[in-house]
C-alpha cells in the first residue's frame, strides 16, 4: 500500500480544484458571453434586414412619385394657359419635396445596408468563437471526469488515514475562498454582459447621425441594459459568497434568499425554525445554505410554485431542514437516472458533510427535499 502523508494530499487535491475550477469557469464564462451575444446580433441581423427591406420598398415608391411628380410639373409648366402661377409653383414645390424624401430614403437604405453587412460579418466571427468554447466546454468536460475519478481514489486513501471528514471540509473551504475572489473580480471589474452593452453604444454612435429619434430610444434601452447588468452583477456576487453568512449565520442568510425570491418571482416564501438556533461550524453552515439554496432554485426555475417553505430543525446532534413547495412535482420514480447537475451537486455537499438527502415529488402534487446534517459532539 503506498504511504501517502494527507497534508501532501490535502495540498495537491486543494490546488487541482481551484485550478480546474477557475478554467472551468473562465471558458464557460466566455461561451455564455459569446452565444448570448451571438443571439442578439442574430436578433440585430434579422432586423436590420427586415429594416433594409422595408426602406427599399419605401425608395421604389418614392422613385414612383417622384417620376408622377416631374410628369406633372413638366406637363403645367407647358400649359400656361390652361395652369395657374399657383398650379405651377405646388407642382414645383411637391416634385422638391418628394425628391428630398427620396434622397433621405436612399442615404436611409445605404447605411441600413452597411448595418446589416457589418452585423453579417460580427455574426459570422461569433459563431465561429461560440463553436470553439463549447468545444472547450466538452473537453474541460471530460477533463473533470477524468479528475473526479482520480479524486475517488484520493478519497479512499484519506479514509485509509481516517481524515476523510476533515478533507472533505478543506475542500468546501478551498470552493468558498475560490467564490470569494471570483466575487471580488466581478466587483471591481467590468462583467462579461457588458460586452453587449458596448455593442449597443456603438450602433447608437452611428444612429446619431442619421436618426436622432432612433437613438434617443436606443439609449433609452441601453441604460435599462446597464441597470439589469448592475443588478445580476450584484446578485451574483451575493450567489457566489453573501457576506451575512460569515457575519450573521445561516438563518438571517437564508432570510435574505427568500426575501429575494420572492421579490424576483412573486412565490410567496416562509422559513420556520425549529429548536434553538444556533451558529454552527463554518463549513457546515456553507454546505448547508448552498444545498437549500440550489433548491431554492430549482423551485424558482422549475417547479411553477406559488409558495415555498424551509424548514429547519436544530437539534444538540444533527441539524435537518426540509424544502418544500406546492409546485408541478414530477414523477421521482421516472427521474432516477436523469438528475440534473444542481441536484447532483447537492448530493455531494451531502455527502462530505457525512449527511443524507433525499427528494420526494408527485407529479401535481409538488416537491420535498430532506436534508439532514450531524453534528459534532
Amino acid at each position: 500500500m503506498i504511504n501517502l502523508d494527507a497534508k501532501v494530499l490535502d495540498k495537491i487535491v486543494k490546488n487541482t480544484i481551484a485550478a480546474v475550477e477557475k478554467s472551468k469557469s473562465q471558458i464557460f464564462d466566455i461561451y455564455e458571453a459569446a452565444r448570448a451575444e451571438a443571439e442578439k446580433i442574430r436578433q440585430d441581423v434579422e432586423r436590420t434586414k427586415q429594416e433594409t427591406a422595408d426602406i427599399i420598398f419605401r425608395v421604389d415608391e418614392l422613385e414612383k412619385r417622384e417620376r408622377r411628380s416631374r410628369l406633372r410639373l413638366m406637363e403645367v409648366s407647358r400649359n400656361f394657359r390652361k395652369y395657374t402661377e399657383a398650379d405651377i409653383k405646388a407642382a414645383y414645390e411637391d416634385t422638391s419635396n418628394v425628391q428630398l424624401e427620396l434622397a433621405m430614403a436612399r442615404l436611409q437604405e445605404q447605411n441600413l445596408r452597411r448595418q446589416r453587412d457589418d452585423c453579417e460579418l460580427r455574426l459570422k466571427a461569433l459563431k465561429s468563437t461560440v463553436e470553439k468554447a463549447e468545444s472547450l466546454v466538452s473537453q474541460v468536460g471530460a477533463v473533470l471526469g477524468y479528475l473526479g475519478s482520480q479524486m475517488g481514489t484520493v478519497m479512499s486513501q484519506l479514509e485509509t488515514l481516517q481524515a476523510s471528514q476533515v478533507f472533505g471540509a478543506k475542500i468546501i473551504k478551498a470552493q468558498e475562498e475560490e467564490r470569494r475572489r471570483v466575487a471580488r473580480e466581478i466587483h471591481d471589474g467590468p462583467a462579461q454582459s457588458m460586452a453587449n452593452i458596448v455593442f449597443r453604444a456603438e450602433v447608437c454612435e452611428r444612429l446619431i447621425e442619421t436618426d436622432i429619434v432612433r437613438a434617443k430610444e436606443e439609449l433609452s434601452d441601453l441604460r435599462e441594459q446597464v441597470r439589469v447588468a448592475l443588478r445580476e452583477t450584484r446578485k451574483i456576487i451575493f450567489d457566489l459568497r453573501p457576506m451575512t453568512l460569515d457575519d450573521l449565520g445561516l438563518v438571517p442568510t437564508l432570510r435574505r434568499v427568500l426575501e429575494t425570491v420572492k421579490e424576483r418571482s412573486l412565490i410567496f416564501t416562509e422559513l420556520k425554525i425549529l429548536g434553538q438556533e444556533k451558529r454552527l461550524d463554518a463549513h457546515v453552515e456553507i454546505g448547508l445554505f448552498r444545498i437549500i439554496q440550489e433548491a431554492l432554485n430549482n423551485v424558482e426555475k422549475h417547479s411553477r410554485a406559488a409558495n415555498a417553505w424551509v424548514r429547519i430543525d436544530f437539534r444538540a446532534s444533527v441539524v435537518s431542514a426540509v424544502v418544500e413547495d406546492d409546485g408541478q412535482g414530477f414523477d421521482s420514480a421516472e427521474s432516477v437516472g436523469k438528475e440534473s447537475f444542481g441536484l447532483m451537486g447537492m448530493r455531494e455537499r451531502i455527502n462530505l458533510l457525512r449527511g443524507e438527502l433525499s427528494v420526494k415529488s408527485e407529479a401535481g402534487k409538488g416537491t420535498r427535499v430532506f436534508i439532514t446534517v450531524p453534528l459534532k459532539q
